[in-house]
């Protein structure tokens, strides 16, 4: 089987994770070009897949790549630097993975979007929660209920150490940067919203004690989400907590059965026979890597569980909540 020649944009953070994948699967991948603007994360990504490609940015992996030379492309950057990352690929006709946020610039992200539906490329964006066994079992469960009930949603912890994370205009705030992946959770479970209405607090985090000086996020937030079928989901945000956990994930209240999903760790299952704690058997990155490589080499676009036009979906659904805080309007759709 020829190898699908892969190339990353982006070494450092979650970069780590596809790396991680496609060292199990050189049987079906050759990673032949790296590029990233810190040395010391391009050599190392370099040195592990023995690739002689050595970009220090995207543009000049652009200007030496082609489709000719990359089947496929992982791109994993910070929120700020999506510039023209994803429209020179696009130009290429290179198919690409990307790393959530796509854009923290929405009506860009749009603009790209209609570029890709233009073109037809393969793409595919980095929800990996998709690819959970514990989120199949959901979602084959919810039909069998009584439609309707209530959602409790939440992600909340401390704040993490990359720089963006400090100031909302660099990572849209942590429902957009990090409680995307629940957000997209809930639509792929429920299907489209019709309307949202959201509020966030600050203060609790002092800038230059417990953050940078020039921390200006919300420290927390709640965004009341609802869905067709008499579905209302709470779903709340915080980057407050320090020294402990508290438990994140989708706790889903039906008529009969209570659906406590902890976050990419294990599944409860309540019912008036008793409780079952089911963990997590997959790993959902490598099961979205693979899924995406599949597809670039057959063309089967089923195989990817979103891509960049869904995506946007789940991205339009965040920015309506941030939206809505800033106005105390309720966004309908």
């Amino acid at each position: 089987m020829e190898k699908i020649r892969v190339g990353f944009i982006g070494c450092g953070g979650r970069a780590g994770a596809h790396m991680s994948s496609f060292l199990e699967m050189t049987d079906e991948v050759e990673v032949v070009a790296v590029a990233d603007p810190v040395e010391e994360r391009r050599l190392a990504a370099a040195e592990k897949f023995g690739c002689k490609r050595i970009y220090k940015d995207h543009t000049e992996l652009y200007d030496h790549e082609s489709k000719e030379t990359l089947d496929a492309l992982i791109i994993a950057i910070e929120p700020t630097a999506h510039t023209d990352t994803e429209t020179r690929a696009i130009e290429k006709g290179i198919p690409f993975l990307i790393e959530k946020p796509v854009h923290i610039d929405l009506e860009k992200a749009e603009e790209i979007g209609k570029k890709i539906e233009e073109t037809g490329l393969i793409t595919a964006v980095g929800f990996q929660d998709r690819y959970l066994d514990l989120m199949d079992i959901i979602k084959e469960e919810l039909p069998k209920h009584k439609t309707g009930g209530l959602v409790y949603g939440a992600w909340v912890g401390g704040i993490p150490g990359v720089w963006w994370w400090q100031k909302k205009s660099t990572c849209g705030g942590q429902l957009v940067e990090q409680n995307i992946h629940l957000v997209d959770g809930l639509r792929y479970l429920y299907g489209e919203p019709l309307s949202v209405y959201a509020t966030c607090s600050r203060g609790i985090v002092r800038p230059g004690v417990d953050a940078k000086e020039e921390y200006d996020t919300d420290d927390h937030s709640t965004a009341v989400i609802r869905f067709s079928n008499n579905v209302t989901a709470t779903l709340v945000s915080g980057c407050y907590s320090r020294g402990v956990r508290p438990r994140c994930g989708l706790y889903i209240t039906l008529d009969d059965m209570v659906l406590d999903y902890r976050l990419r760790n294990n599944l409860i299952i309540s019912t008036p026979d008793g409780e079952k704690d089911i963990p997590r058997g997959v790993n959902q990155t490598l099961l979205l890597d693979k899924a995406f490589i599949a597809a670039v080499r057959t063309g089967d676009r089923s195989l990817i569980r979103s891509d960049y036009a869904d995506s946007l979906k789940s991205h339009r659904l965040a920015f309506a909540a941030n939206k809505s805080m800033e106005t105390g309007e309720v966004i309908y759709f």
